[in-house]
């Protein structure tokens, strides 16, 4: 049997606590990496997290906060207290400073939120950037290591040239990631697992693929199966 594979994390992206942990129990030891975000935060997303930590799980706060800088410290501090593995902030120099400060000696990691995978040029062109993709991705992962934060998220489509341009020591988180033959459905810039890992990225966030399927413990399965192959192992998280 395959062990659960520590880069990736499974989105519980469900509609209420008690169908993520439906499915959490229906993924067993298969996984051990689960990211919580927006959809779960209002009705007991961080009491999940505190249970999942409790089965010694590894939790990913998916909660992209971007406020004031002092906001954004106070509420870092808060949710490093409880024992979270990852966090993501908009990856906005004063918003990055402001997280790493929050978080302090603890173990949480923060990751600079560059580009959604949603996005591509036209929808930013459209939002009045600048920059297409590609060049915010490599400005906004700059900015993330001068902030001191410990990676970024970002399409697999930017990740072999983030590596290159800047080196192998930091997390590089993806999301859109479909295996082969899976819908795209909303998201722009997506990859297979094996070319996302073979790319730079270190872990990989999956949701639909795994939560919506049939059985999600053998789709999980089979995403590790592909994972085994593509890469070395990431830097720790």
């Amino acid at each position: 049997m395959l062990q659960a594979d520590p880069r990736l994390i499974v989105a519980l992206d469900k509609p209420t606590v008690s169908d993520a942990w439906a499915l959490i129990e229906a993924l067993g030891d298969t996984v051990n990496f689960y990211k919580i975000g927006l959809q779960l935060i209002p009705i007991g997303g961080m009491e999940l997290s505190t249970r999942l930590k409790q089965a010694g799980k590894q939790v990913f706060l998916d909660y992209k906060l971007h406020d004031i800088p002092a906001t954004v410290e106070k509420a870092t501090r808060s949710l490093a207290d409880t024992g979270a593995d990852l966090l993501t902030v908009h990856a906005e120099p004063a918003v990055m400073r402001a997280a790493v400060a929050g978080r302090g000696k603890s173990g949480l990691k923060i990751l600079g939120v560059t580009v959604m995978t949603c996005y591509d040029d036209a929808m930013l062109t459209e939002m009045g950037y600048a920059y297409g993709a590609r060049d915010l991705v490599l400005r906004r992962v700059e900015q993330s290591l001068e902030a001191g934060v410990d990676g970024v998220v970002a399409s697999a489509h930017e990740a072999r040239e983030i590596r290159q341009r800047f080196g192998g020591d930091f997390l590089i988180v993806t999301p859109g990631i479909r295996p082969a033959g899976s819908s795209a459905d909303d998201q722009k810039r997506v990859a297979t697992p094996g070319s996302a890992l073979s790319d730079g990225s270190t872990h990989l966030v999956i949701g639909r693929p795994i939560n919506a399927a049939a059985d999600p413990a053998a789709a999980a399965r089979a995403i590790i199966a592909e994972m085994a192959t593509a890469s070395p192992q990431p830097v720790s998280a």
